[in-house]
This record gives C-alpha cells, sequence and structure tokens, in this order.
C-alpha cells in the first residue's frame, strides 16, 4: 500500500498541481483512464473548497492531500485546518452555515460537483479540521507467473 502525502499554502495557484499529482498518483494505482477527469476535477474542488475555508477563516495551516494507492481502491483525503467544516446528514458543510450567501452558495456549489463526479464520498473531520473522502477502483493487475 503506498502513500503520497502533499501539503500546500491555501492559495488558489497551488490547486492545479495537487490536480496534476492526484492524476499521475491515480493513473500509477490502476484508476482507469476513463475515471482520471474525474479524478482530477474532483481533486480540484476538494482543494478549491479547502483553500476558500482558509482563506475565509484567516488560518495559514496548509491544505493537506493524502493519496492512498490499496488492493482494490484508491483513496484521496483532501483536508483543512478550519474546525467546525465536517459534513451534516444531508452532505452539505457546517462551515456553509456561517459563510455569507455568496460563499455559502459556492462552497454548497462545489460539495455537489464532487459528488456528482464519486461514487464514494465522506465528508468529516479529524482532529486537524475537515477531511473530504474520495475514493476510485482501481484496476485488477494480474499476477504474472
Amino acid at each position: 500500500m503506498a502513500t503520497v502525502e502533499l501539503r500546500f499554502s491555501a492559495l488558489p495557484e497551488h490547486v492545479r498541481t495537487a490536480r496534476l499529482v492526484a492524476a499521475a498518483v491515480a493513473r500509477r494505482a490502476g484508476v482507469d483512464e476513463s475515471v482520471l477527469d474525474e479524478v482530477r476535477l474532483a481533486v480540484g474542488e476538494a482543494c478549491s473548497r479547502a483553500v476558500g475555508l482558509h482563506r475565509r477563516s484567516g488560518i495559514d495551516d496548509a491544505v493537506r492531500v493524502t493519496l492512498v494507492e490499496q488492493e482494490k481502491r484508491f483513496l484521496i483525503e483532501v483536508g483543512d485546518g478550519v474546525p467546525g467544516t465536517a459534513g451534516t446528514e444531508n452532505g452539505s458543510s457546517r462551515a456553509i452555515d456561517g459563510a455569507s450567501g455568496e460563499d455559502a452558495a459556492e462552497a454548497a456549489m462545489g460539495l455537489a460537483v464532487i459528488s456528482g463526479l464519486v461514487d464514494d464520498l465522506d465528508i468529516g473531520s479529524d482532529e486537524n479540521g475537515g477531511v473530504v473522502r474520495m475514493s476510485w477502483p482501481v484496476a485488477v493487475h494480474p499476477v504474472l507467473p
């Protein structure tokens, strides 16, 4: 099981790098080529959401991206350092409640886009803040003699 960790300053220009790294690692992990655009877009949305949360909350911590190659799944976690950004039962973020109307609409739209791209999605939290967990199936590699 291979893991790649990426941390970047909460600046919009770093989101593109996170998308490119995620797509490259997903390809290496065996995610089907037809799904790589979805991986790239979902990671971009999740990272953009984290960057926005950091900037609105005045958080200087890095955005965290963890890419994990498992036996049958490829898992990506995008973490922010903003307390209280865990998902609620309807999949929206508590951070939306405290945001201005425009910010709340943007955050809700980002989560809606992610949920349309990812079948296996969990919006939760850990000790550092909110975490968006996404995973995709990987192709079974034949065992060579």
